[in-house]
């Protein structure tokens, strides 16, 4: 099982439909049948055994594990259906302030698998409300031309998921069956729309912006297998004089081998970047190990990395390394401050545990989990216009243009 440094709260990302999709009933019975009991106690006793035995920190942060079991499994034996059972593993999994610590109910983990696939979809992405609300969620992003697109969903909006006949992210969605979001606007106004989600093509992991001159955007979704080969694909075919933007912002992270391939493509080999510990105390020291493609030695561009606070994980410790070593100039808004390295399990209901295996710290002996990245320089999407400007990549830009010599500004200024 590879390492993994995600933590995606979104979980409604283009909602897909697995094989043995079910619709769980807002009404459901009060009591669980026998089999649904036998394996909630299955998937109880899984999750609440990874975290005593597999977390990365053995003392549990302080918090008495036996006396969770003893209030949490009730109640998770207790549920009639998937809603109800993985809101109880959140709250119990909530005890550890840890945003890698997290079970995804079985439609959640079918369109996690199914992210880089034709899927049915509503076209959202999701966090759960903060400081958190049971069944509530802010719109993280609105994909252009989907269903909630046509609908008029927004980003900012918050889906209430609580009430009755509302959509939740622990049903699947169909497509061409429709749903019911349940929004309320940034004034708040309560809006409920019916969305009727279709088959959409995953949108590119990686995308190359070159329409500007002297000026390249690689804009990085996910850190998902490929991508050290796609970026040195795109170095290699850079003119060292050309800028380099690369735009981490709502990038929840990923496989710890492609962050470590993005830092090779700018870091010399066996450059130290961060260390990790296990559980068991022992202190491994990261270090550049290539994997950039074909690029044979690191790329000399300039380099820009646009983060926000949605920026977690691969997306923070990426932008922290390339800082540190003053390869890069970071723009943008502090990150979430996500950042340990975590291993998924899957439930015995086809569910998804995600848990931290390892700290970590990065060369500076700095600990980005809490705290995040602090940008160079400032800037938010919000400062921009009704015009669809983008400030913090102006900004960026603005900070790759070459300074005038002083000898240059010189001669410039004298008269004639």
């Amino acid at each position: 099982m590879s390492l993994a440094l995600v933590a995606a709260p979104a979980l409604a990302r283009d909602p897909a439909v697995g094989p043995d999709a079910t619709a769980v009933s807002v009404d459901a019975p009060a009591r669980p049948s026998r089999e649904r009991a036998r394996m909630n106690q299955r998937v109880f006793d899984r999750v609440w055994s990874e975290v005593r035995g597999q977390y990365y920190d053995p003392a549990l942060h302080g918090v008495d594990w036996n006396g969770a079991r003893r209030s949490f499994r009730p109640r998770a034996l207790a549920a009639p259906d998937d809603r109800t059972l993985y809101r109880v593993l959140g709250e119990m999994l909530a005890l550890l302030d840890d945003d890698h610590a997290r079970a995804s109910a079985p439609a959640v983990a079918r369109r996690l698998d199914m992210a880089r696939q034709p899927r049915a979809a509503i076209g959202v992405t999701l966090r759960p409300e903060e400081p958190g609300e049971p069944g509530v969620y802010v719109v993280e992003t609105v994909r252009e031309g989907s269903p909630a697109d046509a609908a008029g969903v927004l980003a900012g909006w918050r889906l209430d998921t609580t009430g009755p006949g509302a959509w939740f992210p622990e049903l699947d969605v169909v497509d061409g069956q429709t749903v019911t979001l349940a929004l309320v606007d940034p004034a708040g106004a309560s809006r409920t729309l019916t969305v009727t989600p279709r088959i959409m093509d995953p949108r590119p992991p990686f995308v190359a912006d070159l329409s500007r001159p002297g000026v390249a955007v690689l804009r990085i979704e996910a850190f998902d297998p490929g991508l050290g080969v796609w970026l040195g694909r795109q170095l290699s075919a850079l003119p060292p004089e050309t800028d380099l933007v690369l735009d981490l912002r709502g990038n929840p992270g990923g496989r710890l081998l492609e962050a470590d391939a993005v830092l090779s493509c700018f870091l010399p080999r066996d450059r130290a970047w961060a260390t990790r510990t296990t559980r068991s105390g022992r202190a491994i020291v990261l270090k550049t190990a290539g994997g950039c493609g074909d690029l044979e030695a690191p790329a000399s561009n300039d380099v820009a990395v646009l983060v926000d606070s949605n920026s977690r994980s691969a997306a923070e410790l990426t932008p922290a390394a390339l800082q540190e070593a003053g390869r890069a100039v970071v723009v943008g808004e502090p990150t979430a401050g996500a950042v340990l390295i975590s291993q998924d399990t899957r439930l015995p209901d086809g569910g998804r545990l995600s848990l931290s295996r390892s700290d970590f710290i990065t060369a500076g002996g700095v600990r980005l989990e809490k705290r995040g990245v602090t940008p160079d320089l400032a800037a938010s999407a919000s400062d921009g216009g009704s015009d669809g400007s983008d400030p913090v990549l102006e900004l960026a830009i603005a900070a790759l243009a070459p300074a005038i010599p002083s000898q240059a500004r010189t001669a410039e200024a004298a008269p004639l």
